[in-house]
Order: structure tokens, then sequence, then C-alpha cells
């Protein structure tokens, strides 16, 4: 009988259980969000706490305004500094401003008449269409932007409501964060070793997936912004956010974005902002990478970058731009769930 009424508090549990993540799921990002910022700000915090003894208001309090200041506030205005620019770049296709055939007619004169004969004769340069086919790439993507930049400074409602959630969990989890340690711990059906070791394992992969991952794409978009911008190209910004998200790609990744530019530049007859776009690019962009990640990731768990690959494309498929973080968050635990797992294996064959 025993059996049975334990196993009815277990089904009540898990429907309530689910029942209150459906209530929560609109603010699902809020929470996602003020977790993660939670664990990052967590030392702050408790330096904070280590100056002001036993004000743990005030101490979360500081640490939000800080969370606010150094990050809320500078993403924001390059998310309109990016609509802008998007917009701009957009106009400045349409109206001709900006155009791919010259440098590609340029391309085609610098080669030998034999070749530019055999090109022609076998259709492998055709410049309207591969004009039209950059076009076809660039207006669209220009388009969006363009139609977002009339809507910039319109914040909505609901963006102000999870705004507010995130910042209100934000607090909360800063200043009980200790004691909601524990009661997960409590809570969880794994034995004290397992839950200490998925617990620290999780702060871990945040820590890994925001410094690792996103943290180290942003230096590098960052990087590839600051030389677009001082060698005075088109949207430097937009520029640098591509090439933040394609970083996350193995091998080629920013490159895909200022190798282009730097052939264009050179073909264009701007030889020496070229060069000079390709020895960044390799020596300060490209290499930034392989010195950044070990300091920043430091004992957190390494991932191969085709796991990052996946998990990343997989996250935003299936959680839209939360996936960013999700992904590579999931990946990691995956990762480190198993280590655990065959580690407890190998302990037991030991003592056998």
């Amino acid at each position: 009988m025993k059996t049975s009424e334990d196993r009815s508090f277990l089904v009540l549990l898990a429907v309530i259980s689910l029942a209150f993540a459906w209530v929560l799921w609109p603010f699902s990002g809020a929470l996602l969000w003020a977790i993660l910022l939670a664990i990052i700000f967590a030392p702050l915090y408790r330096r904070t706490l280590e100056a002001l003894p036993g004000k743990h208001n005030l101490a979360a309090l500081f640490t939000v305004v800080v969370v606010i200041v150094m990050v809320l506030i500078p993403v924001a205005i390059v998310i309109a500094s990016l609509i802008d620019q998007g917009g701009e770049l957009y106009q400045r296709v349409q109206s001709g401003e900006i155009s791919f055939a010259h440098p590609l007619q340029q391309l085609k004169s610098a080669l030998p008449a034999w070749s530019t004969s055999l090109l022609d004769r076998l259709g492998a340069i055709d410049l309207s269409y591969v004009k039209e086919r950059l076009s076809n790439l660039v207006v669209p993507a220009g388009q969006q932007l363009a139609g977002h930049a009339l809507n910039i400074g319109q914040v909505t409602l609901e963006f102000v409501a999870s705004l507010f959630v995130m910042l209100y969990l934000l607090f909360f989890l800063l200043r009980d964060g200790d004691e909601l340690n524990l009661r997960i711990r409590d809570a969880l059906p794994l034995r004290p070793r397992h839950t200490a070791e998925i617990l620290h394992a999780f702060t871990l992969a945040v820590r890994g997936t925001i410094k690792g991952i996103i943290l180290v794409a942003l230096i590098q978009g960052a990087l590839g912004g600051l030389i677009f911008w001082l060698l005075g190209l088109t949207a430097p910004l937009l520029a640098g956010a591509i090439m933040a998200l394609l970083s996350l790609l193995p091998v080629l990744g920013s490159a895909l974005v200022w190798v282009p530019a730097a052939l264009y530049l050179l073909v264009a007859g701007s030889v020496t902002k070229g060069l000079i776009l390709l020895a960044f690019g390799t020596f300060v962009i490209g290499l930034a990478d392989n010195f950044l990640r070990p300091i920043l990731v430091g004992q957190s768990i390494q991932m191969p970058s085709y796991v990052v690959l996946l998990a990343t494309l997989g996250g935003l498929a299936a959680f839209g731009a939360n996936g960013f973080v999700i992904g590579p968050l999931v990946a990691a635990m995956f990762l480190t769930t198993w280590q655990i797992y065959v580690g407890s294996k190998v302990q037991q064959e030991v003592r056998k």
C-alpha cells in the first residue's frame, strides 16, 4: 500500500511540476538568462558581500546594477547600431553605391587573355549572373534590417516584462543562491557525491560555454569590426557581428567574412587595405581563438569544435535565439554526465 501511495505521490509531483513549468514557459528566456547571469556574476557578488558583511540585499543590488551597466546597456546599443548599419548597407546596395560588378570586371581584366577567352567560352564568368546572385543574398537581409530600423525604439510590453522578470530573478538568485543550491542538492534523487559533481559541472559548463565560446566569438567579432572601422570599410559593426557568429564554425569561421572582403579590396585596387586586412585577419583574428580560449575556459569542460558547431546549430533550430547558449550548454552537460558515469563505473570495477 505504501508503494502505491508513493507512486501516486510521484505522479502527482510530476504533473504539478509540468503544470508549473507550463505556467513559467512564457518567461523561460528570462529565467534562463537570470540563471546564467547569476552563475557568471556570482564571484562578483561574493566579493561584494565580503566588502559589505551581512549586506546581502545591497550586494545583490550592486551586482544587478553592474550587469545592467556592463551587459544590458552595451548589448542594446550594439543591437540598435547593428540594425541601423544593416539598413544603411541595404540602401547603398540599392542605390548602386556598392557594386560587385566593378571589382569582378577588374579581376577578369587582370587575367591573361588566353584564360579570359577560355572562361568566356566555358561561361565560367558571367558578371551579370554573379552580380544578381550577390544582390539576391544582400538585398533580402538588408530589407529585413531596414524594416527593423524603422521600428527601433519601439520596445514592446512583452520585452519590458521579460527584462524586468530577468532582473528580478537575478537579484534573488544572487542573494539566495547558496540556499537554493542546498535545496536542489536535497531534492535531486541522486547520491550526494553525484549531485555535487553534476552541480559543479553545470557551473563549469555555464562559465565555459559563456567564456570559452560566446566571449571568444564576441572578441573575434570585435577585432573584425575594429579593423573594418580603421580601414574605413562599410558597416564595420555588421561585419563584426557576422564574424562573431561565424567564429563558431570550425577551421574557417570568421575568415568567411574577412578573406572575401580582403580579396574584394585587392581586386578593387585598394591593395594596401587588402593586405592589411589579410595580415590582421591571419595573425590577430585567426590566432585569437588559440590564445584566448585556454585562458578564458581554464579548467572548464572542453568540447571539440564539431560538437560546438552541431550543438549551436541544433540549439538555434530547437530554441531560437536562446539556443545559441542552450545548445552548447546541453552538449557540455551531456559530455560531463557521461564522464561522471564512466568514472563511477571505473571506480566500482577497481573496488571489486
